[in-house]
């Protein structure tokens, strides 16, 4: 029988992924207690836009765990509650130019032979599913199997869904091990915990938890701003951005970039982003950011130019070099599993990655190949 501060599992993190990774463990059959440092979604999780996408992703392994999410977040869709905001509503990428729409084609004559489902829409009928977009646009794609949900409200029903033990404002500050170097559990201020297996779910703060194990992860954040509207009508129908978001996602500049992505919300609000840049963990509030992503959601939508902005908020995505996740266990540690590194998508990867984590854990048949996210994959490049 397990003793009071004993478990299965112990999975550091209750933003979204942990959550997930909690739900799907508890499935298996195994007792799981969550910890965090601070609130459930109290970190990148929490400054989420909810997006479930696969219209940004190129063939590979991100998007084969991309599809395999989108199937479940679709699973979950019941067991959550309307309050979750779970939206199957679609994204559409738009070209201003030529050029742009032919890159666009091309990179979604690659994505249906993976999978993806994407749809050409021309020029002259944008306004079918967008009524408010900009005139003069050279046309888009149209991907159904887009998505949205209120990421801080789905991590919070996950979690209560899991039954797992929940442990807030429990800073982890080692990572257990006996002689042999195997995972026994770990240790926070209120006292030792015990579990054969331990999952980095930490987020931006996955490299440190990593080295608390003696081991490198070279997880770092990258900063976003939301722009966030007055409550609106539906002047957004679907998750709206601008081709070079694209190029933007997949970049490893340290530099700030902007691109242009909207989206209404079931509330009302419109959602507006999207900056990238890696300055630590500065939470300073940057003008220049704000009034790029502000004029890059007119331009697509000059209707929210008469729009008040009521706040804005920040938060950092945990960027991984290669911007594929770190997935799996770590073989330098036995006991040890990551679920971490997935930037700006984790909101949409969570399932899979909760999923993969599971099965690892208890066995059975992995849903795709975890080899391209594997936590050591690192060494090898350095």
């Amino acid at each position: 029988m397990l003793k009071r501060n004993s478990s299965d599992v112990i999975v550091v993190g209750a933003g979204v992924v942990g959550a997930a990774c909690a739900y799907y463990a508890t499935r298996a059959g195994l007792s799981v207690t969550v910890l965090d440092r601070g609130p459930v979604a109290g970190g990148t999780t929490g400054a989420g836009e909810g997006n479930l996408l696969v219209s940004d992703k190129e063939p590979g392994p991100e998007l084969e765990l991309a599809l395999l999410s989108t199937r479940l977040w679709r699973e979950l869709a019941d067991p959550l509650p309307r309050e979750a905001e779970y939206e199957a509503k679609g994204g559409l990428v738009v070209a201003s130019g030529a050029a742009g729409m032919e890159a666009l084609r091309d990179f979604a004559a690659g994505q249906e032979k993976a999978g993806v489902e994407a749809e050409e829409v021309p020029a002259d009928r944008l306004t079918d599913f967008e009524p408010h977009l900009a005139p003069g646009l050279a046309g888009g794609f149209h991907y159904p199997q887009d998505a949205q949900v209120q990421p801080a409200l789905a991590a919070a029903h996950l979690l209560r869904a899991s039954g797992a033990r929940l442990r807030l404002g429990e800073d982890v500050t080692e990572i257990l091990t006996d002689a042999k170097g195997e995972v026994t559990g770990v240790r926070a201020a209120s006292g030792d915990l015990h579990a054969p297996y331990v999952v980095n779910a930490a987020g931006v703060w996955g490299g440190e938890l990593a080295r608390h194990a003696g081991v490198e992860l070279p997880v770092l954040p990258r900063r976003g701003f939301v722009l966030v509207t007055e409550p609106l009508p539906r002047v957004v129908r679907h998750k709206v951005y601008a081709a070079d978001y694209v190029a933007d996602v997949a970049s490893g500049s340290a530099a700030l970039q902007t691109s242009a992505v909207v989206e209404g919300t079931p509330a009302g609000p419109v959602l507006i982003g999207a900056s990238r840049e890696r300055v630590g963990f500065d939470r300073t509030l940057s003008t220049e950011v704000l009034r790029r992503l502000a004029a890059g959601a007119t331009a697509l939508f000059p209707v929210l130019a008469g729009v008040r902005a009521m706040r804005t908020y920040a938060g950092f995505r945990p960027y991984l070099p290669d911007h594929l996740p770190a997935i799996g266990a770590d073989p330098r540690v036995p006991g040890l599993l990551h679920a971490c590194g997935h930037e700006g998508a984790g909101i949409g990867l969570a399932p899979a990655t909760g999923l993969l984590i599971a099965r690892l854990l208890a066995g059975g048949e992995l849903p795709v190949d975890v080899r391209p996210f594997r936590p050591d994959r690192f060494l090898s490049a350095a």
